[in-house]
């Protein structure tokens, strides 16, 4: 039962979570040298601006007349943005854009990676964008992709949303930096790239890429009448937008001041699952460097094509296409889609394309990038997940705790093997039953399934594995529910990034400010050297080893297997 309950009944009750999290929203309603030679930009856009017509997009034709939105002319005037005392324009594929400063961070925001994927272009693979004349105006976030609210997103009917961000130092042209692609998480439905602000980690010497990728129903529907050809793939349209974006850096970084052969990919949640699934698609081989995986363990095994499309297919009937065709279907309004879109969310399948296998037995074959990993879980990661139930009024008590284990898993859990799970985890061992079912949660979703994949990584790559354990780390999403949130999910985020829209906004103490300081630079020192800082140990499965990411300075631990019950799991299962 080891794979059904390690793999399958996690899937499950990743799948129970997102139900949640539905509900939850339905209640909530980028020339290096061009900068110096401004005339120089100017006279080689004016050569190839045209007629002077100005497009929606944020761009000025040759003749100098300004969009409403607001850019430098190729006469080189300028509009109000400043520069702070520098013209930061930068060449790209695409055409010259105009950043911003901000603080000690330079940026360029809401730069196309891909062609708004509307019309005909839905449920297609990313097409590239379209180039512009003049220079760009990068310097506010475009729209992000079609969602509902959330605790963990803003609501969006936006399918042009296939934008990146770029945040430097300052004067980094030239400087050939590291660079980390940032994939935010969201259960694959929700999220947005402008919600994380990486200047601390910028501050390092570093250059952070945050995307916009399609979700739900945008980004994952697989149906047979939207393959390329009979019988072809459909769906992961949101990891083909990684890989578009991915490549985008690979073709541009250069102006920016970066190092292409020196990208490190890293995401939490589903942004941590999105990095597996790069680490084992084919089409992201050569695209990066490193990888970090936060919490992205939950869900090893993915579901085949035929299901997905068999979803897809049932999807095309509510939304009133009986016929079933890719015309119907791209008629089909933002909101119907939204309004149609499954409780239980939207994950990758294995398609045969972007992936040929699932991610667990990829890892354990070996048949992945081969790049330095850094990997971990929080040690409380499922209390996030109690806490949304309670809000919904499912508060777990000690009359239905079995009844909540066997929830939690999946709701087809034998009445024996519950039994047993409830004597591993006797509710006199911990403070109240919620705490109890966030232990359940977190051994069986996220930290054991983290153990196989580091022993999977760690035979063929070097691998560093951590696990955050603040448990005074502030909980920005939920408000105080009378028990302790611990190292939760996504708590880990706010000692990385500066975080917005966040409903319950905190500040780190003294101590935790010594934990982030101390996990920026571990984080940085990965994309910079291939690995963290000299007191972290590489994990090896003959004598594994995690650094405890605790306030103010992180230990190295040795017995998370058995403080998760690993062994416990591993018979069980």
């Amino acid at each position: 039962m080891r794979r059904s309950l390690g793999i399958g009944w996690a899937a499950r009750a990743r799948t129970r979570a997102r139900t949640r999290a539905r509900t939850r929203a339905q209640l909530s309603a980028g020339a290096a040298l061009a900068c110096a030679l401004i005339a120089a930009c100017s006279s080689a856009t004016a050569a190839t601006s045209g007629s002077g017509a100005t497009s929606g997009t944020g761009v000025v034709s040759s003749t100098g007349v300004v969009s409403s939105t607001g850019v430098v002319s190729s006469t080189g005037a300028r509009t109000t943005q400043a520069a702070h005392g520098r013209d930061l324009i930068v060449p790209t594929a695409g055409g010259l854009l105009q950043g911003k400063t901000a603080g000690a961070t330079d940026e360029f925001l809401g730069i196309p990676y891909a062609a708004p994927p509307v019309g005909a272009l839905r449920w297609r693979p990313p097409q590239p964008a379209a180039s512009w004349p003049g220079i760009r105006q990068a310097t506010s976030y475009a729209p992000h992709c079609a969602q509902p609210s959330s605790p963990f997103g803003v609501a969006s009917t936006s399918e042009d949303c296939l934008y990146l961000n770029v945040f430097t130092p300052p004067g980094a042209q030239g400087r050939n930096l590291p660079v980390m692609f940032w994939i935010h998480g969201g259960a694959l439905v929700v999220g947005e790239s402008d919600d994380y602000n990486p200047a601390t980690l910028v501050r390092h010497g570093v250059i952070v890429v945050t995307i916009n990728y399609r979700l739900g129903l945008f980004g994952f529907l697989a149906d047979a009448a939207l393959a390329s050809q009979p019988g072809g793939p459909s769906g992961n349209y949101g990891l083909m937008d990684q890989q578009a974006a991915l490549r985008w850096v690979q073709r541009n970084i250069r102006g920016f001041g970066g190092n292409p052969r020196d990208v490190t990919v890293f995401g939490e949640s589903a942004g941590g699952l999105s990095t597996l699934s790069q680490l084992v698609s084919p089409g992201a081989r050569g695209l990066f460097a490193r990888a970090i995986v936060e919490s992205g363990t939950y869900e090893l095994n993915q579901a085949s094509l035929a299901t997905a499309e068999s979803e897809g297919a049932a999807f095309a009937a509510k939304a009133g296409c009986a016929g079933n065709t890719a015309a119907c279907l791209r008629s089909v309004p933002v909101s119907t889609i939204l309004d149609n879109e499954s409780a239980a969310g939207y994950t990758p399948d294995v398609d045969g394309a972007v992936l040929t296998q699932s991610i667990g037995p990829a890892l354990a074959s070996g048949q992945f990038s081969h790049v330095p990993v850094m990997i971990g879980t929080n040690h409380d990661e499922w209390r996030l997940f109690v806490g949304l139930d309670q809000l919904l009024g499912d508060t777990v008590t000690t009359a239905n705790y079995q009844t909540q284990i066997n929830d939690t898993l999946g709701g087809a859990v034998p009445a024996a093997t519950v039994a047993a799970i409830a004597a591993q985890y006797p509710l006199s061992d911990y403070s109240s039953p919620s705490v109890a079912l966030g232990a359940v949660g977190t051994d069986a979703i996220f930290a054991c399934p983290a153990l196989t994949a580091e022993k999977s990584l760690s035979a063929y790559v070097p691998t560093y594995a951590y696990e955050f354990n603040d448990e005074n780390a502030p909980e920005l999403y939920l408000p105080p529910l009378g028990f302790p949130y611990g190292a939760a999910h996504a708590s880990e985020i706010q000692y990385l990034f500066t975080l917005s829209s966040t409903r319950y906004p905190s500040t780190l103490t003294a101590a935790q400010q010594g934990l982030a300081g101390a996990m920026q630079q571990d984080w940085t020192s990965l994309a910079k050297f291939g690995a963290p800082g000299s007191g972290w140990p590489r994990f090896g499965s003959a004598s594994p080893a995690w650094l405890s990411l605790v306030p103010p300075r992180p230990q190295t631990e040795t017995d998370f297997a058995a403080e998760h019950h690993c062994a416990f799991w591993a018979t069980v299962g």
